[in-house]
C-alpha cells in the first residue's frame, strides 16, 4: 500500500519566532532562539489536524547564521524530501539573514517538492506574535498540490526565494518580492497562487560538503560619496577570493573604488558588481567590471562562493 505525500517536517534553526522577552510589550529587547520548535507548534493548535514531524537542528539568532549550519540544513532538507510520505519542509528561521539561506537553499538543492521558510518580526512573547499565523500559513504551503521549490511564506505572502529581500526593519510585513517575483498569497489557511513556483537546476550537495574554513572568502563593499578603494586593498592583504561590489544605481562605481577592484581583479581576485538599490538588475555593459545581473549584493556572494566551490572542486 503506498503511503500518501501528506507528511509536512518541520526544522527549526531559531530566530525572533522562537524568541523571547521579559515583558509582553517589549519587541525589540528580546532574545532569539529561546523556544523549540515544539514550543512554537503547540502555539498554533490550528494544525493539530495536520501531519506533522518537527525536529530541531539549531538554535540561532540568524545574524549568527554559518556555513555549518547551512551544511546542515541542505542535508536534513534533502534528507527529508527523499522520503515519499513527506509532501514538503518548513524551516523556522530568523529574518535577518533568511532571504540568505532561502537561495543557498534553492541554488544547491532547487527541490521539486516545497520548502518553506518562515519567520517572525515580533517575539513569540509579544502582545501579538505574528509568528504562529506565518507557521501556520508556511504548512499550508508545503502541503498544498503543486508548490515546489524554495520560498518564503511570511505576512500572507509566498516570496520567491531568489528575488525576496528584506525591505523594513521593524514592520511585520518586512519582506517584498522585487520584479513581480511574488509566487502566492496564503488568505485563510488556502493557497491563491499569482504567479510561478522557483524552477532551476541543482547544484547538489556535493557542491557544499568541503569544511567551512576551506570555503572561499567573499566578502561585499559598497560604493558610497568618497569612497577611495583603502578597504579593497585592506581585504587583499588579509586573503579574499572574491568581492562583490555593491554599487550605486546601476552598479556604478567610483573611480578610486573602480581602480582597486580592477586591480584586485588583475590579481586574481573575482570581481562582481551587484546595487545597493533595493531592486533592479545590474546591466552587464562593455568595459565595466562583471556583472551580477538581478541578484541582491548577499545573493550574489553566496553564488559567487557556490561557484567558487565548483570552479576549485578536486
Amino acid at each position: 500500500m503506498q503511503t500518501p505525500a501528506d507528511l509536512v517536517v518541520i526544522l527549526g534553526t531559531g530566530g525572533t519566532i522562537a524568541g523571547t522577552a521579559a515583558s509582553a510589550s517589549d519587541g525589540v529587547g528580546y532574545t532569539a532562539g529561546q523556544l523549540r520548535v515544539q514550543d512554537l507548534l503547540a502555539a498554533v493548535p490550528a494544525l493539530s489536524s495536520q501531519r506533522l514531524e518537527a525536529h530541531q537542528l539549531a538554535q540561532l539568532d540568524s545574524k549568527d547564521m554559518d556555513v555549518a549550519t547551512w551544511q546542515r540544513l541542505a542535508a536534513e532538507v534533502a534528507a527529508h524530501l527523499a522520503r515519499p510520505e513527506v509532501a514538503g519542509i518548513v524551516v523556522t528561521h530568523g529574518t535577518d539573514t533568511v532571504e540568505e539561506t532561502a537561495y543557498f537553499l534553492h541554488r544547491v538543492l532547487a527541490p521539486s517538492k516545497p520548502v518553506v521558510l518562515t519567520a517572525a518580526m515580533r517575539p513569540a512573547t509579544a502582545l501579538a506574535p505574528d509568528g504562529p499565523q506565518n507557521l501556520f500559513d508556511a504548512v499550508q504551503v508545503a502541503a498544498a498540490p503543486g508548490a515546489k521549490g524554495v520560498v518564503l511564506a511570511f505576512a500572507g505572502r509566498v516570496h520567491d526565494a531568489v528575488q525576496v529581500r528584506k525591505v523594513h526593519s521593524y514592520r511585520v510585513d518586512a519582506f517584498e518580492s522585487v520584479d513581480g517575483a511574488l509566487v502566492a498569497r496564503v488568505e485563510e489557511g488556502r493557497l491563491r497562487v499569482v504567479g510561478r513556483w522557483p524552477a532551476g537546476e541543482a547544484l547538489g550537495l556535493e557542491r557544499v560538503t568541503r569544511p567551512a574554513v576551506q570555503w572561499p572568502r567573499v566578502e561585499i563593499v559598497m560604493n558610497h560619496a568618497g569612497a577611495d578603494g583603502a578597504i579593497v586593498r585592506a581585504l587583499q592583504a588579509v586573503g579574499v577570493d572574491g568581492l562583490i561590489a555593491a554599487g550605486t544605481g546601476n552598479g556604478t562605481l567610483s573611480r578610486a573604488l573602480d581602480a582597486a577592484l580592477r586591480e584586485a581583479e588583475a590579481a586574481g581576485v573575482r570581481v562582481w558588481r551587484s546595487t545597493r538599490c533595493d531592486a533592479g538588475p545590474v546591466m552587464a555593459l562593455p568595459g565595466l567590471l562583471p556583472s551580477a545581473g538581478a541578484l541582491s549584493p548577499v545573493k550574489a556572494r553566496i553564488e559567487m562562493i557556490l561557484s567558487l566551490l565548483g570552479s576549485t572542486s578536486s
